[in-house]
């Protein structure tokens, strides 16, 4: 749908058609009138046609630097959008590496479960043969305490790699919320 208008610029009537709004087209003559006017305070004795081609030229050259200057967002953009994809890449890595990590820290739990178990039981088959083999139960013992030892150190080894993974992971959310932001 064409809108007519009717505008003035540089105190001369024009009756404008168009398919934007009203209001666009109000908006842009009241733009070119005032360019018109800057140009002719600056300038004042220049003729309304030179006045009108210099307008032109001028905002021609604004419409080039905004162009310029959008294709330069647009690359910015989509640099922004590559490492928005690279941070995504790095948390699911990231959470990925965790989930591992939990599942091997359960799996170590179970296994330091299972050795205390087995340890309880080792030492109650050791007070019912202590009478028998002395020496045998002392070796089992110490065997079985050994075993558990080692696994609490992996256990202790990996909830410190599990510690430091969330602390990680929260620097992962932060960059990424203030990536967000800036892409807001």
């Amino acid at each position: 749908m064409d809108s007519k208008v009717n505008v003035k610029i540089y105190g001369q009537e024009y009756v404008i058609s168009g398919e934007k709004p009203r209001e666009q087209i109000v908006k842009v003559a009241a733009y070119v009138d005032g360019r018109m006017h800057e140009i002719a305070n600056a300038a004042p004795s220049c003729s309304v046609s030179d006045l009108a081609v210099l307008s032109a030229v001028n905002i021609a050259d604004e419409s080039f630097d905004s162009k310029d200057e959008v294709e330069e967002l647009k690359k910015l953009n989509v640099q922004l959008e590559k490492d928005a994809q690279h941070y995504v890449q790095l948390w699911d890595e990231a959470k990925k590496n965790l989930i591992q990590y939990k599942e091997e820290t359960q799996g170590i739990v179970q296994e330091r479960d299972t050795l205390r178990k087995t340890l309880m039981e080792k030492e109650q088959e050791i007070q019912n043969i202590k009478l028998a083999s002395q020496s045998a139960a002392e070796k089992m013992q110490e065997s079985a305490k050994a075993e558990l030892a080692e696994s609490e150190a992996k256990c202790k080894e990996l909830e410190n790699s599990f510690f430091d993974l969330q602390m990680e992971n929260l620097q992962l959310k932060k960059e990424l919320e203030t990536y967000r932001r800036k892409m807001e």
